[in-house]
């Protein structure tokens, strides 16, 4: 086909290219001439001999609406790939096309809207200025830790009083969601201690000062992705009947326990202590990078600017959507059930995570061409590298290296890991050094 197309672009909204394409009647008329040959050697007509009938009489059986058809569906294709090639268009789904004009001996016009990857305007890492602050180990952590340390090894004994916040409470829970009673969430002499992280927020709340058969109630809003299809992302009651207490009394921490809990390392409790300080401040120090990463990524993100594709949003969409069916496969839930105790639609919860999926993407459209600008894209020889590094420390991967190299999906996983580790290693120094 004759490359002689005359091409006109211009950019539309959400990551968008419009093409006018005009193809030469030349063109045009071979493409008739092609697709009616193709269309005689097939024919059979009574009176002639399978391909033998004349093109008149089969242009005429098969009528000029059907031949139109076949037409576009020869032309349009080689004639969109041209177009892309002269203009250097990579498009990320497949254009829509509209024949504008299309008949023998003229030229033929095509509309097309491509989506493409969208331009990221990219901000001035060196003039961002990420809150990059640090956290301190306090005497309240340690004790804290300390006595996480000894709870393995504590006293626990029936009092006749009160709840207190740290006691072991005995209780009856039943919850209450629509008006019903929820009794797979129900328990009976359920034992719980009594303080945040262990119990929800608010029953460590009403419990304290509850004596026995005394009940507490307390309203919970469940988070949407809560275990439960029955409670996820609905408002409950949570009724709870005291039926025992039970005081916990930790060991005191002196030299001989701080042996045992060191396994020999230590021999005094103040130098058990210092090792549990240290241990403490080489967490908070993890925390603190993963913190300064966080931010200088989300100040980074914030001041760059990109249009993500709706096309991207709805791959990105639909790819959550299967992986939340396969985790509900996996506890025997099917999705259209899940979606029930939701009361959604499968349209209605991919707008509600619209959002959320679309500013995922924008972060990875910001970093990967933050990446692209200062180099950071890894080398197959590097990524090969870096898989062998990994599988190395994980014993469910070792020796399994090769086999992931091979896979596009795990050389694709790797090669982004990679690259972020790259790139947020990147970030911070840049940070770090204008603040």
């Amino acid at each position: 086909m004759s490359s002689n197309l005359s091409v006109l672009t211009e950019q539309l909204p959400k990551s968008q290219v419009g093409m006018t394409i005009e193809v030469p009647a030349e063109v045009v008329d071979a493409t008739y001439e092609k697709v009616l040959n193709r269309l005689a050697s097939r024919a059979k007509i009574e009176g002639f001999r399978p391909g033998r009938a004349p093109r008149a009489l089969v242009e005429a059986r098969i009528g000029p609406a059907v031949l139109r058809e076949e037409v576009v569906d020869t032309m349009v294709p080689e004639v969109l790939r041209q177009a892309l090639d002269e203009k250097s268009i990579d498009p990320i789904d497949n254009p829509d096309v509209e024949v504008l004009e299309l008949e023998r001996g003229r030229p033929a016009k095509l509309k097309a809207t491509i989506s493409v990857m969208p331009e990221v305007t990219l901000a001035d890492v060196r003039s961002l200025r990420p809150d990059l602050h640090g956290h301190e180990v306090t005497d309240e952590m340690l004790e804290r830790r300390l006595e996480e340390l000894r709870d393995p090894m504590a006293e626990i004994t029936p009092v006749e009083r009160e709840v207190r916040t740290g006691d072991i409470a005995v209780i009856d829970v039943e919850v209450e969601a629509d008006g019903q009673i929820v009794e797979s969430e129900s328990r009976k002499s359920m034992e719980a201690e009594v303080k945040d992280g262990v119990l929800l927020p608010e029953l460590a709340a009403v419990l304290p000062g509850t004596f026995v058969d005394e009940t507490r109630e307390a309203s919970v809003t469940f988070p949407d992705n809560y275990s439960s299809p029955q409670l996820a992302g609905k408002q409950a009651t949570i009724r709870v009947t005291v039926r025992g207490v039970k005081e916990k009394m930790l060991p005191v921490l002196d030299d001989a326990l701080a042996k045992i809990l060191s396994n020999g390392a230590h021999e005094t409790a103040e130098s058990y202590r210092q090792s549990v300080r240290e241990e403490l401040e080489e967490s908070v120090r993890a925390m603190e990078k993963l913190e300064r990463e966080q931010e200088v990524v989300r100040a980074l993100v914030d001041a760059s600017s990109v249009e993500v594709p709706q096309t991207l949003v709805d791959r990105e969409l639909t790819s959550q959507l299967e992986a939340l069916e396969r985790t509900l496969n996996r506890q025997g839930l099917k999705l259209e059930r899940y979606l029930q105790y939701l009361g959604k639609s499968i349209d209605q919860w991919m707008e509600d995570e619209r959002p959320a999926a679309e500013a995922r993407l924008k972060i990875d459209l910001v970093l990967g061409e933050f990446a692209k600008r200062e180099g950071l894209e890894p080398s197959d020889d590097e990524i090969h590298e870096f898989i062998e590094e990994e599988t190395a420390k994980d014993d469910e991967l070792k020796g399994k290296a090769a086999e992931i190299i091979r896979s596009r999906s795990g050389h694709s996983y790797y090669a982004s890991r990679l690259r972020r580790l790259r790139v947020l290693k990147r970030l911070l120094e840049v940070a770090e050094a204008g603040s």
